[in-house]
């Protein structure tokens, strides 16, 4: 029996040589990859073919037997989890009608076998090669290829095939981030997700499980059975998936039928919304979901599982936004985990025995939104419930169709002791080697000495200050321009560390600041009354400014009593009509406001639009007639003088035309006096007050300046925050306030050590408080891996780098001289 599979591969994969210049290079395994299975399943049958074809002789003579039967009693027959009932096989397809024989014999696999080749489009292949005269030469050279049990095994025939899948994403690099994930990374991630569990690695008979609902073409999966075959060759493993691409569903399937698994396990379409093991729990969880990828086609199913299963379904803790759905992936796996009952004495093989996810994500996942986003409360109960046992910072420009950061999360629900209620960072983003020829975008790879550096690390569980690696520096640019450059070379470390999971969270407190507002009724002011706020502000006044023609002000408005806005107090009937002009005002307004739609344009071409403003703007100048127009800098007094107004002009406003009068108006003025919101009553009693002042202050209200409520005018009241000075603070969680405790305390503490002293006047936000623990502070989850492995480095010497740019400039001369010479 062989054992180099690589050579086997080579062999096969040499069937490229036949169909260079008909096709294309990306489309080799598309030909290559079926042929290859077609040949391994007919070989897998060829001892059973005999009885196979006996016992289908035999059915054919039992009238009224269902399908499922008869798909039983011949798979009994093969001894197999799938069957051929065609007498034909590669080798006895003549030359005459060789497409129609191979298209027959394909017809004659079982369903679970001849879905795979409907996947691969195998037909359309087929037809493809027949017209280039090609079909039957594949045809024998496969047929010639000895795949048999007797001289490659199944996990080398598993080997062979994933060697062959390898060629055909590296033959395809355009396209094979979506369906291949690179070897080195699987390597990586499998070693970190098994190297723990000690009876699969050794015991004999042990079985586990192991899932990836984005399975691709199974480099997951397979890379999983290998890891656990090469240690202990007895231990059973049981694959399942799921993908959503056709063509890597088929490869999967393939490679799983190849390696005798049972292919029912992998299921194809989207794991988001339609979720076809849902039933099952597994011991061991590896994917790479895509990076970025919005969630769009499925948003409707995934927010009505949230809004209506909450906890009891995948997307309890939370949704990520719209435009990245990695979180959701990694909440589906942890819906996946096996239960872990955490009886130190339970019996081997029983079905609580927990899981172990390994997962990568890109960065976006650590830090992207804020506390009570959803992507902080998916972060925060995954770290409250103690599933997060390390995070690995991969290099860059390791996989194929990008070369952004990636991270790979472990996660687990069986810690062991000393890793729980802790995190470990382990910074891996220099440990690569350049390779020698790029894959699309992969321009680097992980070496085994890396991986071995990185699995001890995580294995001992140990802080270790980054120290530098004996790496060469990257050459950038001009390869003598950087041997001469002075710059020094970023420094290689690696290093790792622990955190306990509550140094990642935060309490985000609100800081609100007094509204302060000053007032004045003057002309320039009252003036901008006569155009509506909001959307159409600009567009009336430049229609104002072209069509003045439009807006007659003869015929004074009649003084105003009593009448609210519409124009009723108004002589000038001609005021606002813009009917004959209103062809240009639509050009002008497609021209300069193209961003206004229909109904917004109708609005502006109302003539009740304009004679309404114009009716708030004669309000104001009544009212300006009573207040005049100094500067007011108190509004609290301001109010009083304008209720006394309105009575003396004898106008009515409602809430809507008074607020714009007084955006009008008034401006915020750090200066001014701080705007009352409520009065709540007199200040409590002090100590020395007399008899007859204690009754008055027997129920009064106590300040307390660090939550709002503030001693002014000698009663004690809640001011107007100012929304545009809103601020907020993140205040760190301590083992405490991670759970609810002593959240005040720690909060005020902080407000009066790092608010305070800066702004005076400023209070937290007492309102808003977190949803869970119901304290004062959103709570919030973010793991900022860059920051913590941050190392400053001082900038050069100004006087290096001038001469460093001086040498440069004359470099640059020279060059230009011997270009003009």
């Amino acid at each position: 029996m062989t054992s180099n599979f690589s050579q086997t591969a080579a062999y096969i994969w040499s069937l490229a040589d036949l169909l260079r210049g008909d096709f294309k290079q990306s489309q080799y395994g598309r030909v290559i990859l079926p042929f290859t299975l077609l040949r391994r399943l007919e070989c897998v049958l060829q001892r059973s073919k005999p009885k196979v074809l006996e016992q289908v002789e035999k059915l054919e003579a039992m009238t009224g037997l269902e399908s499922e039967a008869r798909d039983k009693f011949l798979r009994k027959a093969a001894k197999q989890s799938f069957y051929n009932t065609s007498a034909m096989d590669l080798s006895k397809m003549g030359s005459a009608d060789i497409k129609s024989n191979l298209l027959s014999y394909i017809d004659s696999f079982s369903p679970d076998a001849r879905e795979i080749f409907e996947h691969f489009k195998f037909a359309e292949f087929v037809g493809q090669l027949q017209d280039a005269n090609l079909l039957y030469k594949v045809v024998q050279k496969v047929a010639l290829t000895d795949l048999s049990p007797a001289a490659i095994s199944n996990h080398d025939m598993g080997l062979v095939f994933e060697e062959l899948i390898r060629r055909f994403a590296e033959s395809s690099n355009e396209t094979a981030g979506e369906h291949f994930t690179p070897r080195d990374i699987v390597r990586l991630t499998t070693s970190l997700v098994f190297m723990e569990d000690d009876d699969a690695l050794t015991d004999s008979g042990i079985i586990r499980t192991i899932y990836d609902p984005t399975a691709g073409t199974g480099g997951f999966l397979s890379s999983g059975m290998e890891y656990v075959h090469e240690l202990n060759p007895a231990a059973v493993m049981r694959a399942f998936g799921q993908e959503l691409n056709p063509e890597s569903y088929a490869i999967c399937k393939g490679d799983m039928l190849i390696k005798g698994q049972d292919v029912s396990r992998i299921k194809l379409g989207n794991t988001l919304n339609d979720d076809q093991l849902y039933a099952e729990n597994f011991d061991y969880m590896l994917s790479n979901p895509p990076f970025g990828v919005d969630w769009k086609k499925v948003e409707g199913t995934v927010k009505d599982e949230h809004t209506l299963k909450g906890f009891d379904g995948r997307f309890g803790p939370g949704l990520p936004r719209v435009s990245d759905g990695s979180l959701l992936f990694l909440m589906h796996l942890i819906s996946k985990m096996r239960d872990y009952d955490g009886n130190p004495t339970r019996k081997r093989g029983t079905q609580n025995n927990g899981g172990r996810i390994g997962i990568i994500l890109n960065g976006s996942p650590l830090f992207t939104g804020g506390a009570g986003s959803g992507e902080s409360e998916i972060r925060r109960y995954i770290l409250e419930s103690d599933l997060l046992e390390a995070i690995v910072a991969l290099p860059t420009d390791m996989f194929y169709n990008t070369g952004i950061a990636t991270y790979i999360w472990i996660l687990s629900n069986k810690k062991e002791q000393q890793r729980r209620g802790k995190v470990q960072l382990i910074n891996a983003v220099h440990l690569y080697q350049k390779m020698r020829k790029s894959l699309g975008s992969k321009r680097q790879e992980i070496g085994e000495d890396d991986v071995r550096l990185i699995t001890r690390a995580f294995g001992g569980f140990e802080a270790i200050e980054s120290y530098r690696l004996d790496k060469e520096p990257d050459e950038n640019g001009n390869p003598k321009r950087q041997r001469g450059s002075k710059k020094k070379a970023a420094k290689k470390t690696f290093g790792s560390k622990i955190f306990a999971s509550h140094e990642f969270g935060y309490r985000r407190i609100t800081i609100e600041r007094p509204l302060r507002l000053s007032v004045q009724f003057s002309d320039e002011r009252i003036e901008t009354l006569r155009f509506q706020p909001g959307k159409l502000n600009a567009a009336m006044q430049k229609v104002y400014e072209q069509f003045p023609e439009s807006f007659s002000d003869s015929g004074s408005p009649r003084p105003v009593s009593g009448r609210g806005a519409g124009g009723e107090g108004l002589s000038g009937k001609s005021y606002g009509n813009l009917t004959e002009v209103e062809t240009e005002v639509r050009a002008m307004v497609k021209a300069d406001f193209a961003d206004l739609k229909e109904k917004q344009i109708k609005d502006l071409l109302a003539v009740k639009t304009w004679t309404n403003q114009k009716q708030l703007l004669d309000i104001a100048t009544h009212l300006q007639a009573a207040i005049g127009t100094e500067q007011h800098d108190d509004f609290n007094e301001f109010e009083t003088t304008l209720k006394e107004a309105i009575k003396t002009a004898e106008v009515t406003l409602d809430a809507k035309q008074k607020k714009q009068i007084i955006a009008a108006v008034s401006w915020t003025n750090p200066d001014a006096e701080p705007v009352i919101k409520k009065v709540l009553g007199n200040p409590t009693r002090k100590r020395g007050s007399t008899p007859e002042t204690s009754l008055a202050h027997a129920s009064g209200y106590q300040a307390n300046p660090t939550y709002g409520t503030f001693e002014y005018g000698g009663q004690i009241v809640q001011l107007q925050p100012d929304s545009d000075l809103r601020d907020s603070e993140d205040v760190p969680l301590t083992a405490e306030t991670a759970r609810g405790a002593n959240v005040d305390a720690v909060n005020e503490t902080y407000f009066l050590g790092e608010v305070a002293p800066h702004v005076p006047d400023a209070w937290i936000d007492a309102g808003k408080c977190d949803s869970k623990d119901g304290q004062v502070g959103i709570v919030g989850y973010e793991i900022p891996f860059n920051r913590h492995f941050y190392e400053y480095e001082p900038p050069r010497p100004l006087q290096e780098i001038d001469a460093e740019l001086d040498e440069l400039s004359g470099e640059i001369m020279q060059m230009l001289q011997e270009v003009h010479s």
